[in-house]
């Protein structure tokens, strides 16, 4: 179910039956080596949540395809970065406009990992000024133990690897070059490192892990695992309430969390 498809008369209706709950899918545009396009991050965000809106009824808002993707330099073409303090605004302005439209549980689901910092400030500020507002930031590589296994299989660092490449070939082939994975595969260097490196000094070719490895079978059974386990979270947090009916304000009566 796609927020764009709906209309204002039915949106309340529509998050009536699901607690009031959507899905904000958060990706970014970057270079994913020599085997995979620049959108495997928001392709992969988006196709989930999609699956994920079907399956629970909580409607989709549109995807992000931008994110902060500084880290992997300007070595090779293809990367379109958001500084952080940017991710940050944005979210809280799209989380803005979704609770004065009636959201009061806000999943946002990222598929680029060095979004997570930026997103998380985003959650603090919006919980700060909607007393009624739940928000949830919810890691696609780590959402389950069976997914943060498969994602980091190849290499703790992971970029472009077996994974994103298997998942690419199931659900997004024409994005992934399939004459070029063999060698697309370069080591994980930063096993032993104190510092956080850019790309740039971690990997010739803007891989880390084996994506020579990836093929469509994997990928597909990976994919649904991420379906399911995402699907399950969502139902879950769409019933959930606060452990204290406390508000943030202090003594004042907080606001209904299913209005």
């Amino acid at each position: 179910m796609y927020w764009s498809d709906l209309t204002w008369s039915e949106i309340p209706d529509v998050l009536a039956r699901c607690g009031q709950a959507a899905i904000l899918p958060v990706g970014a545009t970057e270079q994913h080596g020599p085997h995979l396009g620049c959108g495997v991050d928001f392709i992969i965000a988006e196709q989930l949540c999609a699956a994920v809106a079907a399956q629970t009824g909580v409607p989709m808002l549109p995807t992000l395809p931008y994110g902060c993707s500084l880290g992997h330099s300007r070595r090779w073409p293809g990367t379109i970065a958001l500084q952080p303090i940017t991710l940050i605004q944005l979210v809280k302005e799209i989380g803005d406009w979704a609770y004065h439209s009636g959201i009061r549980r806000l999943f946002i689901v990222n598929a680029h990992v060095t979004n997570a910092a930026p997103l998380r400030c985003a959650l603090e500020m919006l919980r700060a000024e909607h007393d009624d507002l739940m928000v949830a930031v919810i890691n696609t590589a780590t959402l389950s133990e069976r997914v943060r296994e498969f994602h980091s299989a190849d290499a703790a660092d992971w970029h472009a690897n077996d994974a994103e490449a298997s998942i690419m070939l199931a659900i997004a082939p024409e994005g992934v070059r399939p004459d070029r994975l063999a060698e697309a595969d370069d080591p994980d260097r930063t096993c032993s490192c104190v510092f956080a490196h850019p790309v740039n000094r971690t990997s010739l070719n803007g891989v880390t892990g084996t994506p020579s490895l990836a093929t469509v079978e994997k990928g597909q059974r990976w994919f649904d695992w991420l379906v399911a386990d995402l699907a399950a979270l969502v139902r879950t947090g769409s019933v959930e309430t606060p452990p204290l009916d406390q508000s943030y304000f202090g003594d004042a009566v907080p606001a209904s969390t299913t209005r």
